[in-house]
């Protein structure tokens, strides 16, 4: 890794994120009420920029061409939490249920879909690492 870093003659860090669908509304209220994002949308601009409420990766909003299928690619949103158990149950009570939690080495984690059929998983594996 270190050889990989040193040949490397540019570094940026990953600045947003862009989810292309057909649900922009839906979608939209999904990560707002989820997850704390707020709805940015210039006057006359197609994409809808979903900003975090403290800290993480704003969500770019765009909308999919007619042939472009949604939730295709192979990626996954992992949203950190401190409790899984206690954030489900409130998604749930949201209308958003996630599946059932998984127990890894010390931490927890669930999954579910996005309104476009992108893997969404709130995780404690994060705050588990940053903690020690």
């Amino acid at each position: 890794m270190a050889k990989y870093k040193a040949e490397c003659p540019m570094q940026a860090g990953l600045g947003r994120i862009v989810l292309y669908t057909k649900r922009i509304e839906e979608m939209t209220d999904f990560y707002c009420r989820l997850f704390g994002y707020h709805r940015i949308q210039l006057p006359g601009d197609r994409i809808v920029e979903l900003s975090p409420a403290s800290q993480g990766i704003p969500i770019l909003l765009h909308a999919a061409a007619k042939g472009q299928k949604e939730g295709q690619a192979c990626v996954k949103l992992v949203f950190d939490v401190k409790d899984v158990i206690a954030f489900t149950t409130v998604a749930a009570d949201k209308g958003y249920p996630f599946g059932p939690i998984h127990k890894g080495d010390g931490y927890a984690f669930a999954n579910r879909k996005d309104p476009a059929g992108n893997s969404v998983s709130v995780s404690s594996r994060f705050t588990i690492q940053t903690s020690h």
